[in-house]
């Protein structure tokens, strides 16, 4: 079993009796459109397995990339689908187990009202980032296009599958490192910000085996879009504190990997952890905003996964737990410890 989304995304539904989780069989290898995994639920006061329906676009980082639903936030998710060809999202009663609607694109964050996700193209990153991206070509690649002007970013309304595209990858173009030829740019790793108003996101591009990354950031409706940073401080993983202000695991100037916190369209860049947390790693904040929760990768040697837990209101980081991370969880096949926490942040 793993959970069915990505990293700082809620798993809990709102009474937090629930979590949403996959499981599959398949194993050292990257998952294809005809090697579905199970999606279903765990019920935490019984341990109890709950089967809900199988999913054949998901993947072992992401998962299908499950979300409970604020519209209903005790009965509804949705979830990433490949069918007739297409990849679609839908919209499910978990306690029904009858599907409310099929949205025909895929969500890549869905934002905190419920009513609206931002959708990408998995098919494209199947290709650029195969392990975040699902098998069987479900949407068009333009894999021969650098940066094309139709395909990008997509805000979708849930309530009637219509989606409009806010910021195509060709309009990143003056923001971003030229691609090299050969090569192609793509988008990934999507979140609205904490009441909705503004998503975040990378744009990235190979050189060579290099991979190059720029983390941008818009207004919903495609307005105001900017990079959070200057020149080679990358990007890697991300939380909203609240609507302004953004924390980015980034090249802190250009030198050293930290959990750098920001405000949206300033440069007050802070480095959390007191040189502490200055490594790539999942960070994530606490609903009421006291604390982080983050993560590291394996250690050499004893190949440790660490997880620590920062106060935001005197910067003191506290030990949380060491994790063994066997090596035989690597490429394609590897599962990071991905924090996250509950709807009341009693849980982690």
């Amino acid at each position: 079993p793993l959970f069915a989304s990505y990293y700082g995304i809620n798993s809990w539904n709102r009474d937090q009796r629930y979590v949403n989780v996959l499981e599959t069989d398949i194993k050292y290898k990257l998952p294809d459109e005809n090697e579905p995994a199970l999606l279903g639920l765990v019920d935490l006061k019984t341990n109890d397995f709950i089967p809900l329906t199988e999913t054949r676009a998901w993947n072992f980082q992401q998962g299908c990339m499950a979300h409970w639903l604020a519209t209903s936030p005790d009965s509804l998710i949705i979830f990433n689908d490949f069918r007739d060809g297409k990849y679609v999202s839908v919209i499910m009663n978990v306690h029904t187990k009858r599907e409310i609607r099929i949205i025909p694109y895929p969500v890549s964050a869905v934002s905190p009202n419920g009513k609206e996700a931002v959708s990408l193209n998995f098919s494209r990153l199947r290709i650029t980032r195969p392990d975040y991206g699902y098998g069987g070509n479900g949407q068009d690649p333009q894999s021969d296009i650098a940066l094309p002007d139709n395909d990008g970013l997509f805000l979708v309304n849930l309530e009637t599958g219509e989606a409009k595209l806010i910021v195509s990858l060709a309009q990143v173009k003056d923001l971003v490192p030229p691609v090299k030829e050969g090569y192609i740019g793509w988008f990934n790793h999507t979140l609205f910000s904490r009441n909705g108003s503004k998503i975040f996101w990378l744009s990235r591009q190979l050189d060579g085996t290099k991979r190059i990354t720029t983390s941008l950031t818009v207004n919903k409706d495609g307005t105001d879009l900017r990079r959070c940073f200057p020149d080679y401080w990358e990007g890697s993983h991300f939380d909203w504190l609240n609507d302004d202000e953004l924390m980015v695991t980034a090249n802190y100037q250009g030198k050293q990997y930290a959990h750098v916190l920001f405000t949206v369209g300033q440069q007050d860049y802070k480095r959390l952890g007191n040189g502490l947390l200055d490594y790539d790693g999942h960070g994530t904040f606490s609903p009421d905003q006291k604390w982080m929760v983050t993560d590291t990768y394996p250690g050499a040697g004893l190949r440790e996964q660490k997880i620590y837990l920062m106060d935001m209101k005197t910067g003191a980081v506290l030990p949380l737990g060491r994790f063994v991370h066997p090596a035989e969880f690597n490429g394609f096949w590897r599962c990071d410890i991905h924090c996250r926490w509950s709807p009341d942040g009693d849980m982690i």
